[in-house]
């Protein structure tokens, strides 16, 4: 019998000290910067509320078919930890939790690790007849932690 949730998890070495990394993750304004959905909408709508950073900040977007709406709110944070609550209303409704786990390699890289889990819905269990949620969101979360590299780099 199939789990009744579903994880997708990636990792990588960002080439920069976890308090860079860490901070590219608590604020939802710098997501902008290095989140592989940021480009799926050039007219995407996005609001900020909540804090500013950090435990609270609360982030909410609305776009075309592929981008669909949702919301995110940041809901842990410790020097290794990122936890966010992920809402998706459009396409269809679903909620997942969010992790970004960040180990200090030497004091000059981070591993990251973000991992994503949920509840398998209808929708999700009729979309695994077709590809697996890691299929389908495994390559998005590769995609962003190479975008996180880039905007930890560059600064």
């Amino acid at each position: 019998m199939a789990s009744d949730t579903y994880t997708v998890s990636r990792s990588a070495r960002i080439d920069a000290p976890r308090a860079v990394v860490h901070d590219l993750l608590v604020d939802f304004h710098a997501w902008t910067r290095w989140s592989p959905w940021e480009d799926v909408d050039p007219e995407m709508e996005r609001t900020y509320a909540g804090s500013d950073r950090g435990v609270g900040a609360r982030y909410a977007w609305r776009g075309n078919r592929r981008a669909g709406a949702g919301s995110m709110e940041i809901t842990r944070v410790t020097d290794d930890l990122v936890g966010v609550d992920l809402l998706f209303t459009k396409p269809f409704k679903a909620r997942n939790e969010l992790e970004f786990r960040l180990d200090d390699a030497d004091g000059t890289t981070t591993d990251v690790t973000w991992t994503m889990t949920g509840r398998r819905t209808l929708m999700t269990r009729v979309m695994g007849l077709v590809r697996s949620m890691d299929d389908l969101v495994g390559p998005d979360f590769e995609r962003g932690l190479v975008q996180l590299d880039r905007a930890a780099t560059t600064g």
